[in-house]
């Protein structure tokens, strides 16, 4: 079988799959094979007589997880290799050792919604004044604490911290409530197991035995509680296995470390380190572009990535005049190669940093009758209607889950008011009772009326009836809870086209409960279910099979293809985020990010910005992202596709226009001598942008104190920058200028310069 497993691979592949005991490192470049290569390494251990129960290999996302057993499978038929996430492994400790985190087994994971409603009313019950600090600001500090393993206990505020001040008091509250719950969040889940792994030394040694191999995949995205988690399991037996590129780590604003995997040789002193960087996705033309970006960036581990692929078409960097023309073009484009059977529309995709800029690109699509699809997985299991249902099984899986009760109690109506719920809490507090418990003593509760005691007590009665099919399949339990509760009656009954909606919604939840039925014939549980559920990750929906367009975040690209990219709105402010503009590794993040969007594309690369966007309700002068200064423009095809201001009036600047800050202030022009951006019809200037005469940069003179840091200018020669610098003052005041559009910084003597500030056209 060795041969067989071997044939197909390269050598430093075969290096990477044949190595068995000892730590390993894989560097692989995107697009170098590293899921081949950890499922064949599997299949190879499982070979030399490796017990398959021995063997755990996590990765991030459920995509790849299945991904990987499906290639495993067709390698090593019906060996028992756990596979998966993080979070799901950490979901099987805490369901095998619930008591150490102090929980029971059939504890419920809140999503981001649940947990935040339980802080908000954690955050009510104490009176704690946050009239400063939101709930999510008080919930990011909680979340950035338990990724670093810092518990309610052991959390302390800084000097000066005031939101920590108030975190100091709401997270061990938080976190009791979530106990009372016999809940976790998403956070807890890996907190909890880390836990359990570094405080209880005997359990710890007894798992690194029986889990002798661990792989992680894209080990860059780990943060300090995965790599505590990691290092406990490998201590007696440090037979890890790491695969992941630095270049691709993108999740710091999640807790991700980049210093785990640039740090894994010296972890491991003994570490093997195989270099994957032969890449069979893309074209050499477009890993020329990605390699002149990411070679700007300073914490990396150098490669040399190569390909035999055939050199492919240039990479083209497009700058339109508005995002309305951009997303038009893209659409036209798309539409004329699928209209000429030269493409299929699941072969294209477009990238945005953010998903608040996909509307523009939708309607674009939409007008061209191009099928495309949004891809964000959790959005289906967010919707309310199918929350509601849901809630209902978490509630017969823990009944002590108070948030589940309180959504489900009044849903759909049934005269139980918010007054009504608030007395049961107060009781159940009282009590020293669950929200379920004080619901079963409604009738003895003074506060309530008969009306509202009886409302409570039918809800009882009804939820008792529903959870005797517990242990019934998941569809069957689905379909109880929508009929017997209500749910297909409220609906079905509704003249609102969008209850009709809703109605296919959760139709579509039953179907995914037959699918989980179907694939666990004889051990699926409700349990095993809601924790499918839970753990569902952004990419989830992605059906590439689907011939539809797929339009994604840059982030929620990686670790897919397609053979045409397009990566929009590349503009400061966007790409790189405003938020990286002061932290320099942050700046090196939004860079990684690029590299990792330019890296899904196999075949053609188009990179494009507006000159003009509406963005957050405002139209925007923007400048173009300093990135595109980084790329090899002469291998590139670069265009300015302009239309006249005079032919869509609807973009023309408003009067008092403003600049806004997101975008480091500025508006973009090219000039014949500087620009990145070849026009095929008219180079505009400043004086295009402005709407003003040409003529007018030479009329009067400008005072060399009337220059302010920060100010947007234009230069006859150079076009539009920014004042970086200043100094000196009258005759001797000097600047420095940033120049937007290729001409890098220059600098001038104020006085005898025929730089002129950019106004607001009146």
């Amino acid at each position: 079988m060795t041969n067989r497993l071997l044939e197909s691979l390269t050598q430093p592949q075969i290096d990477a799959v044949t190595h068995v005991d000892g730590p390993l490192l894989v560097l692989a470049g995107p697009g170098s094979g590293k899921t081949r290569v950890i499922t064949h390494r599997i299949a190879h251990l499982l070979e030399q007589g490796v017990p398959s129960h021995q063997i755990v290999a996590l990765t991030f996302t459920n995509k790849s997880a299945d991904e990987m057993r499906q290639r495993l499978d067709r390698l090593v038929p019906q060996q028992s290799v756990w596979l998966g996430t993080f979070h799901r492994f950490c979901a099987r400790l805490l369901r095998q050792y619930p008591e150490y985190a102090g929980l029971a087994s059939n504890y419920s994971i809140y999503d981001t919604r649940d947990s935040m409603q339980l802080l908000k009313r954690t955050i009510e019950e104490a009176d704690i004044d946050t009239a400063h600090y939101t709930p999510e600001k008080i919930s990011k500090e909680i979340s950035h604490a338990k990724n670093n393993m810092v518990t309610a206990e052991r959390y302390k505020r800084r000097l000066g911290d005031d939101v920590g001040s108030i975190v100091e008091r709401i997270y061990p509250l938080y976190e009791k409530a979530l106990l009372k719950s016999n809940a976790v969040d998403f956070d807890d889940l890996l907190m909890h197991a880390c836990r359990i792994l570094v405080e209880n030394e005997e359990l710890r040694s007894s798992l690194d035995e029986r889990f002798k191999y661990l792989l992680v995949d894209e080990y860059q995205d780990t943060n300090f509680v995965q790599y505590l988690m990691v290092r406990a399991l490998s201590r007696d037996y440090p037979n890890l296995g790491v695969t992941g590129d630095p270049d691709q780590s993108i999740y710091g604003w999640r807790g991700a470390s980049l210093k785990n995997i640039l740090d894994f040789e010296k972890d491991f002193p003994q570490v093997k380190v195989v270099r994957l960087e032969q890449n069979y996705r893309s074209t050499p033309n477009i890993l020329s572009v990605a390699d002149a970006l990411i070679t700007n960036n300073k914490k990396r581990k150098k490669k040399e990535l190569f390909t035999e692929n055939q050199p492919g078409d240039p990479v083209k960097l497009t700058s339109y005049f508005n995002h309305k023309e951009e997303a038009g073009a893209i659409a036209q484009r798309i539409a004329a190669q699928i209209a000429q059977g030269k493409r299929r529309a699941r072969d294209f995709a477009v990238f945005y940093r953010i998903n608040a800029l996909s509307r523009t690109y939708e309607d674009a699509l939409r007008n061209q009758g191009v099928p495309y699809m949004i891809v964000s997985g959790v959005e289906f299991y967010h919707r309310k209607e199918i929350k509601d249902v849901l809630a209902y099984t978490l509630l017969m899986n823990n009944p002590s889950d108070d948030v589940a009760l309180e959504r489900v109690i009044n849903t759909p109506k049934r005269s139980i008011g918010k007054a009504t719920i608030m007395k049961l809490r107060l009781h159940a507090l009282k009590h020293g009772l669950t929200m379920l418990e004080a619901a079963r003593e409604a009738g003895m509760i003074e506060s309530l009326s008969n009306r509202s005691a009886l409302a409570v007590a039918k809800f009882v009665t009804l939820f008792d009836k529903m959870g005797i099919r517990i242990n019934d399949p998941v569809e069957q339990i689905l379909g109880v809870i929508i009929n017997e509760a209500g749910f297909r009656k409220q609906f079905e009954d509704s003249t609102d086209t969008e209850d009709q909606t809703r109605l296919e919604n959760i139709e579509e939840l039953l179907s995914s409960a037959r699918e989980f039925d179907m694939d666990h014939p004889h051990d699926g549980t409700l349990e095993q279910y809601l924790e499918n559920k839970a753990l569902v990750n952004e990419t989830d929906d992605f059906d590439g099979d689907l011939d539809r367009v797929t339009l994604m975040t840059l982030h929620a690209a990686k670790g897919l293809e397609f053979p045409v990219v397009h990566i929009v709105a590349v503009e400061q402010g966007l790409l790189p985020h405003e938020r990286s503009r002061e932290k320099p590794e942050q700046l090196e993040e939004e860079r990684r990010l690029f590299f990792v969007g330019i890296t899904r594309a196999e075949e053609d690369l188009y990179i494009s910005t507006a000159q003009y966007r509406d963005f957050r309700g405002r139209r925007h002068m923007t400048v173009p992202s300093p990135f595109l200064m980084e790329l090899p423009r002469d291998e590139m095809e670069i265009h300015e596709a302009h239309v006249p201001v005079a032919q869509d009036s609807f973009f023309q600047p408003e009067p008092e226009f403003e600049i806004d800050q997101f975008d480091s202030t500025g508006e973009t022009t090219t000039t014949q001598q500087t620009s990145p951006f070849e026009s095929s019809s008219h180079v505009m200037t400043a004086a295009d942008m402005l709407g003003a005469d040409s003529s007018s940069a030479s009329q009067e003179p400008v005072s060399p104190n009337a220059f302010k840091q920060g100010q947007i200018v234009t230069h006859e020669e150079y076009g539009l920058g920014k004042i970086i610098a200043l100094s000196g003052e009258n005759t001797k005041r000097t600047a420095v200028v940033q120049f937007f559009m290729g001409a890098g910084e220059k600098k001038f003597r104020l006085a005898h310069s025929n730089l002129r500030p950019v106004a607001s056209s009146k």
